[in-house]
């Protein structure tokens, strides 16, 4: 029996309730990202260490960070 991936909110989506989420489905080597008020519209699915850079290269970025 294969488990069912288990999506999970960002730490930085705002709002009440279900609005403004973004939500993540983390593998080895796939990272998806989805809105979840609308996963039905499909998920943009990057290499895991692009994503990585991206957050390395945001963080290098922002003040305080």
């Amino acid at each position: 029996m294969t488990k069912e991936p288990t999506w999970r909110k960002s730490s930085y989506s705002g709002g009440t309730g279900n609005s403004e989420c973004v939500e993540l489905l983390i593998s080895t080597d796939q990272v998806g990202i989805r809105d979840s008020k609308a996963p039905e519209y499909g998920r943009l699915s990057i290499p895991a260490p692009a994503h990585r850079a991206l957050l390395d290269t945001l963080r290098s970025h922002t003040p305080g960070a």
